[in-house]
């Protein structure tokens, strides 16, 4: 199903998907597949409410994002920032899993993490620390640097980019899809996240990007496509 909704309203309580190495920007979309029991019912109660839930990352990364046993009593620690998303694809197969579309609408912050309900985490967030709702036009990112920093990049870990079917992409959009599609590590994906403007983004992204590229790919590294 995809969800015509004009305009997002977020809700007062939010709750949240925690997950590592994932990161979810304003205006770029997050493919999910929902298969554990208490994030479905958190998907179902936001179907039936805002169509609104929040990606964040546990402060610990967890590896491979595998639900250990015992797992949905886990209470990891999280980041204090993450950002909502908007439901606006979704489909439940017929044993109940889900696979939908989140679009980035704002970021948050923890202000108070309230009780688990349904077997889901819910906090207070914060909407108003970041202005991503009314955020004004931006200036025009340094591109050329941009571009030789992420060819660098490129090279050094062995990824095939097209630059060229970036040149249409507009600059606040090509920053927050770098950022999302780069293979940071999860604490570099949060600093992206956390920056206040997007001109800060860009600088934490091109500094990301040089330092990686200044590197040689690991050993037996394959080379794979950036789309």
């Amino acid at each position: 199903m995809e969800d015509k909704t004009a305009s997002v309203s977020l809700p007062e309580i939010l709750s949240v998907f925690p997950l590592t190495g994932v990161l979810l920007l304003p205006g770029t979309r997050l493919p999910l597949h929902i298969f554990e029991p208490r994030y479905r019912n958190m998907v179902h109660d936001a179907l039936e409410a805002e169509r609104v839930f929040g990606m964040i990352q546990p402060f610990m990364p967890q590896k491979d994002n595998r639900p250990q046993p015992g797992a949905e009593h886990a209470m990891p620690d999280l980041y204090p920032v993450g950002c909502a998303g908007h439901i606006e694809r979704w489909e439940k197969a017929p044993d109940g899993r889900y696979m939908v579309q989140l679009r980035g609408i704002s970021r948050f912050r923890v202000r108070e993490e309230l009780s688990v309900e349904r077997g889901y985490r819910r906090v207070l967030p914060d909407y108003e620390s970041f202005g991503d709702l009314d955020e004004a036009a931006s200036d025009a990112i340094d591109r050329p640097r941009l571009t030789e920093a992420l060819s660098a990049y490129a090279q050094a870990r062995g990824l095939s980019v097209e630059l060229g079917q970036l040149n249409p992409i507009p600059d606040a959009d090509l920053v927050n899809f770098l950022g999302v599609a780069m293979p940071f590590h999860p604490s570099e994906k949060q600093a992206l996240l956390e920056a206040g403007s997007l001109k800060e983004r860009e600088d934490v992204l091109i500094s990301l990007l040089e330092f990686g590229g200044g590197t040689s790919a690991p050993s037996g590294a394959g080379s794979r496509t950036l789309n």
